[in-house]
């Protein structure tokens, strides 16, 4: 299977990707060889991937990456790089590839003296692939001085090292960096796509596809989530409940409340996973006997662990909130869409009662002004507003109207 079948409705920039990966193939050949490069080339050192969430920024870049090291046989009979099978693609997918480093940050932001390492990383030349990648999958977590570092970088590349950066927008990174990448733009992918791919890749029911891919409005990841997490499923519900639950300013700062402790949550069961793991794993690194006092020394170390750890779980929090609001914002988008008597399929047919009886208690504008309440809450939380008084405030801003 080509790597490119993962891009979901993703047709346009699957060609690109294919074009350039063919004409990065016939470059390295040549270069190999000591024969003329070839006049005409789609290929460059930096790309940047932008699009909505769930679109698959990631995806595009990592397959791309397995294009790159693809060694398929069949490209000297004029296949298109990107296979699937061989051991570049593989490899490359699961990241396992000696020349392919996929950068993701479970933390607020990316630094300097991680992107410095990147940058080491890039001078390199290939150890046994065709091209040395970095896949930066946050670039949007760059700091303002993490930026600057790697603007160096992309601005004297190596000769056979190519930067592929994933942003949700060209203004979440900066103008001269952007400027020196090869845009390409995703979009949404269609709601039917996404649930053909999770019946054929993850084996889903095809109603509950149905239902995940609509409810998201085309994320992959997140409908994949939700069609095989009761949980997610479960909370989900209860966000949805929210609405009739703000008759009185009680009811605001209780839904609030537990609105909060419900990201608090998911982000303590996702840390427990991980940090008990990684905390022993380090203890067993330093020295430390099994139950017993750390070696002198170390205890800089396993502070600098739980502080990552902490910062870890802040962003978990805010993302499992931040989801939350999304589907409020698709909650009052279908009230809306009711109200106006559109066509458009509604994301949430599970409560299509709550949603007729919202539609008929309140004009359209007051609904607007709801939608708003939900965005300016998450750009407050975006400016580290404490979650709490936020998400307050926007509770009592939808019982208003």
């Amino acid at each position: 299977m080509p790597v490119w079948d993962d891009l979901v409705g993703q047709e346009k920039v699957s060609e690109q990707l294919a074009a350039a990966a063919r004409d990065a193939d016939a470059l390295v050949t040549a270069i190999t060889s000591n024969t003329p490069p070839p006049e005409a080339n789609k290929m460059t050192h930096a790309w940047l991937f932008t699009g909505p969430p769930g679109s698959g920024r990631s995806t595009a870049a990592r397959a791309f990456a397995a294009a790159l090291q693809c060694v398929s046989p069949d490209r000297a009979l004029g296949g298109i790089p990107g296979c699937g099978f061989c051991d570049g693609c593989h490899t490359s997918l699961v990241g396992t590839h000696a020349d392919v480093q996929i950068v993701r940050t479970d933390m607020l932001s990316i630094g300097v003296k991680e992107t410095r390492d990147l940058v080491r990383r890039a001078q390199l030349s290939p150890a046994t692939g065709r091209w040395q990648v970095i896949v930066l999958e946050d670039a949007d977590r760059l700091t303002e001085g993490a930026g600057n570092v790697l603007l160096k970088a992309v601005e004297e590349p190596a000769p056979r090292t190519v930067w592929l950066l994933c942003a949700p927008s060209i203004e979440d990174v900066l103008p001269t960096i952007r400027s020196r990448c090869r845009l390409l733009t995703l979009r949404t992918p269609p709601v039917d796509a996404v649930a053909d791919i999770l019946v054929r890749r993850d084996g889903i029911e095809p109603g509950v596809a149905a239902v995940a891919a609509r409810a998201t409005q085309g994320h992959i990841g997140r409908a994949r989530r939700l069609a095989t997490d009761p949980r997610a499923r479960e909370r989900r519900a209860a966000v949805l409940k929210l609405p009739l639950r703000i008759d009185d300013i009680g009811g605001c700062l209780k839904a609030a409340q537990e609105l909060i402790d419900t990201a608090s949550e998911d982000a303590k069961q996702l840390a427990e996973e991980v940090d008990v793991k990684e905390t022993e794993d380090m203890k067993a690194a330093l020295g430390g006997a099994q139950g017993g006092r750390m070696p002198r020394g170390t205890a800089g170390v396993m502070k600098e662990l739980e502080d990552n750890q902490k910062r870890r779980r802040t962003r978990t929090q805010r993302d499992a909130l931040d989801l939350a609001l999304i589907d409020l914002t698709g909650f009052y988008r279908d009230v809306l869409a009711l109200q106006f008597g559109s066509r458009i399929a509604l994301a949430n047919t599970e409560s299509e009662d709550i949603l007729e009886r919202l539609a008929r208690g309140g004009p359209p504008e007051a609904t607007l002004r709801r939608i708003d309440a939900i965005a300016a809450c998450r750009e407050a939380l975006d400016r580290n507003v404490a979650p709490l008084l936020a998400v307050e405030a926007m509770t009592m801003a939808l019982r208003a109207g």
